[in-house]
């Protein structure tokens, strides 16, 4: 229908002119609006395009003109059409642009690329490349402005499929030559991750904008190449083209994100020589930069010398702080925030919940849960999750698990923070099962859902669930990643299973990474094989493969397994002088809990009182485990009184000095350390004892008859007792710290939940093959003895991992000979 037949709810003769188009009407050389009245055909569309383009401001202005146009007879002009088009999309009245553009009698250049300016200025993207298609099936001929439009419409839409049909059309007649058609082209290509084609073509450009530029160091910047982006901005300033605000923005993320403190100095430098100095996004970025290089007084200096600040702003430096472990600083500034009548948003909170989890400050982040909830703000996904995993760090698991459940629709990550809390909380088994759910979900993990899972299989000595997840990560891929790696070295060590974390470890070994190498240490540690451990150390120094701390600590570790003192004291005294590690407080841990269990106590006593800095409680906790092995009471009484006045929640120290007391039959002495651990409302851990059968993992405590098999396993027991004890087992009930007569010591030692569990293994295992048992405790002495009888008579391999190290018991001998 043509422009002619649009007719406006009043008729023309009643629009009120407003007075400034009255004016414009009279001025020369322009007709009066009266003559124009009366005499609609004399008028040329140069003067409708004029007024147009002075009183394009309001609505009521633009219909005036229009109703002018349409009285004159001159509405068939698209060249006027395209005008009005652009003057009412402005305006943000895109319907009214519309029906002027389908009114338009013929399809052509000038319309459609209003209309697509339009659409893009409304964003209504979509509707940019329909008619773009629209173009090309009628045959309207299609221009470099047109392709401009069509490009930046896929830019916001990411549209790839229909963004390459036009690269091609931009391509094919040389478009891409034009500086605004070659920007909006490589934007186009950098946002859709064709990154290469983006460098190509900007490359080939004759002449770029400073938008071009931006585009290419952006993308550069996007995808992590940082130098490559700094080399690109260099390259632009040789080119004499100044730097805009989007420019500085992507170089200070460059030098941020890739630690480059001497270029990002420079950066800062830049930003003040082009005048950028009150630029509140500028300003913006240089804070993130310095936060993410760790130079947090920089970025304080930089927020508190901002004339104006936006909420990103604050949120930047409060991100800043909680990101560098400053999160006092960072609540200081939230109240400041406060104060200042900016208000807050999900970002600011996020961060602030991420400093509690740090801090595992409970209290606080109940009350910022609370604010999240005020607020309304828990269908934000990124919160409850934050949250999540709030609850998780600080050991309320059970708030953790209330708000996970409320979730309604949760993603990978959500499922991973509450996966990894029941994981790091000891809830490995829960774990796992939330993993089978995860999966009934149809809810496809990432590689830190599937490492934490290896974590758990480690941690309940799950061999076949462990390899399990290992074909997981091969499906999905992850399998040669260095963490994924290290975890599963770890979680086949953790399993027994030496030969296979061994085997991983050759393939990796080309990746030449520490963290590798740190996991095979730790992994001969457990199992005994100290000097295989130090043949890694070896290897990794003919291969200039640096040690760090955590490698001192394997090695040093698997040293105090194996019984290496001279090994261990040289490893530790060369780490300053030959790799320039000056030994921190776990270094010494380390040392001492060498020299405790080899029976060196007074050694190990004298280097706790050399150390440079007061000895921390793992130091006086190895020392004390060295004490009660070697059964120096005094000494070990003396450690614990200091222990005590160090950490007076810590349980374990009163467990300890009570078996002291007890070893050396003072029982007032351990009724009155059990009434202080009363008193402060501890508890001693239960020792329990974990099993893998048919792909299920069970428990056994000490003594436990609720279990369903717990008739068959004390008949068995009472078969073993009578068997072992004709081959010449004899109780040691020194290892019964109760103050109880000899049968009933020699009653509970059989009630041991290691015994329970072999029992049960051996009920519900072929004949012939392996046991395997996770222990949370020590073994004690007797246990390691009746087990050696027990492999022996029973003729299986049994392998019991305690909270030390690993016993492999074959046909009456342990791995550990009898050290450990």
């Amino acid at each position: 229908m043509p422009l002619t037949g649009f007719h406006l709810r009043h008729t023309v003769s009643k629009i009120r002119i407003p007075c400034t188009l009255r004016g414009f009407f009279n001025a020369a050389p322009t007709p009066s609006f009266l003559s124009l009245h009366h005499a609609p055909f004399n008028q040329p569309p140069s003067t409708f395009s004029s007024l147009l383009h002075q009183f394009s401001n309001t609505l009521i202005h633009v219909k005036s003109v229009h109703a002018q146009i349409i009285k004159n007879w001159v509405s068939t002009e698209n060249f006027l059409a395209s005008k009005l088009i652009r003057a009412y999309a402005d305006l943000g009245f895109l319907g009214t642009a519309r029906k002027v553009f389908d009114q338009c009698p013929l399809l052509e250049t000038i319309v459609c690329n209003a209309m697509m300016a339009g659409f893009l200025r409304n964003q209504q993207h979509m509707e940019v490349p329909k008619l773009f298609k629209k173009m090309g099936s009628c045959n309207v001929e299609i221009d470099s402005y047109t392709c401009n439009f069509a490009l930046k419409a896929c830019t916001s839409l990411l549209d790839d499929e229909i963004g390459m049909e036009i690269v091609g059309t931009v391509v094919g007649r040389g478009f891409h030559l034009h500086p605004f058609v070659g920007s909006s082209m490589v934007n186009f290509l950098v946002k859709c991750g064709y990154l290469d084609d983006a460098r190509e073509v900007f490359d080939g450009m004759p002449e770029k904008d400073v938008a071009c530029w931006n585009s290419i160091i952006g993308g550069y910047v996007q995808e992590g190449h940082f130098e490559e982006a700094i080399r690109i901005f260099l390259e632009m300033v040789g080119f004499a083209i100044r730097p805009s605000p989007v420019t500085m923005t992507s170089l200070l993320k460059a030098c941020g994100e890739n630690g480059l403190q001497k270029h990002g100095m420079c950066a800062h430098g830049c930003v003040l020589a082009l005048g950028m100095g009150n630029d509140v996004f500028v300003l913006t970025s240089l804070v993130d930069m310095y936060s993410n290089l760790g130079d947090t007084n920089s970025a304080a200096l930089v927020f508190n010398s901002m004339c104006s600040r936006s909420l990103i702003s604050w949120n930047a430096m409060i991100s800043g702080y909680v990101k560098n472990g400053n999160v006092s600083e960072s609540f200081a500034l939230f109240r400041r925030l406060v104060q200042s009548g900016y208000g807050f948003d999900s970002g600011t909170l996020m961060s602030l919940i991420q400093g509690c989890s740090q801090t595992s400050d409970l209290e606080t982040g109940k009350i910022l849960h609370a604010c999240v909830l005020r607020k309304g703000l828990e269908s934000n996904l990124v919160l409850p999750t934050a949250i999540v995993d709030m609850y998780s760090k600080c050991g309320a698991i059970k708030q953790a698990t209330i708000v996970f459940r409320r979730i309604g629709k949760k993603n990978v990550v959500t499922w991973t923070a509450m996966l990894v809390g029941l994981s790091q909380n000891g809830y490995a088994e829960d774990a796992l099962k939330l993993f089978c759910q995860m999966q009934e979900e149809n809810v496809a993990a990432n590689i830190v859902t599937l490492v934490s899972l290896v974590h758990c299989c480690a941690h309940l000595g799950s061999l076949q669930k462990g390899r399990s997840v290992h074909a997981h990560l091969i499906r999905h891929g992850y399998a040669f990643d260095v963490v994924s790696m290290s975890a599963l070295i770890d979680m086949y060590a953790k399993c027994g299973k030496i030969h296979s974390a061994e085997k991983l470890f050759n393939n990796g070994f080309r990746l030449k990474d520490v963290i590798l190498c740190n996991s095979m240490i730790m992994g001969y540690g457990m199992h005994g094989l100290g000097h295989y451990a130090l043949r890694v150390y070896d290897r990794m120094i003919e291969e200039r493969l640096k040690p760090n701390q955590t490698t001192f600590v394997s090695l040093l570790t698997a040293c105090s397994h194996s019984g290496l003192v001279e090994e261990g004291k040289a490893l530790f005294h060369c780490m300053e002088r030959a790799h320039n590690i000056k030994p921190q407080d776990k270094h010494y841990a380390c040392l001492v809990d060498l020299l405790g269990r080899a029976g060196h106590v007074e050694e190990a006593d004298a280097l706790v009182k050399q150390m440079p800095f007061e000895p921390s409680t793992p130091v006086l906790e190895s020392l004390l485990s060295g004490c009660r092995t070697h059964k120096n009471t005094n000494m070990g009484i003396q450690i614990a009184d200091r222990l005590i006045s160090l950490d007076y929640l810590n349980s374990g120290i009163y467990v300890m000095l009570s078996n002291i007391y007890a070893e050396a039959k003072r029982w007032e002495s351990v009724n009155y350390v059990r009434g202080l651990m009363r008193m402060q409302g501890l508890k001693k851990t239960p020792g329990y004892s974990l099993i893998e059968v048919g792909n299920q993992v069970y428990t056994f405590f000490a003594n436990d008859n609720s279990n369903p098999y717990w008739t068959d396993i004390c008949q068995l027991i009472e078969n073993l007792r009578l068997v072992v004890e004709a081959e010449g087992y004899i109780p040691d009930t020194s290892c019964v710290l109760r103050d109880v007569n000899e049968p009933m010591k020699v009653k509970l030692l059989w009630g041991h939940s290691e015994r329970l569990a072999i029992a049960f293994g051996l009920l519900s295992t072929p004949y012939g093959s392996l046991i395997r048992i996770t222990k949370n405790l020590r073994v004690c002495v007797d246990c390691h003895t009746v087990t050696k009888y027990i492999s022996k008579v029973v003729q299986r391999e049994i392998i019991v991992r305690d909270a030390n190290r690993f016993h492999h018991f074959v046909n009456g001998e342990c791995s550990c000979h009898d050290f450990w």
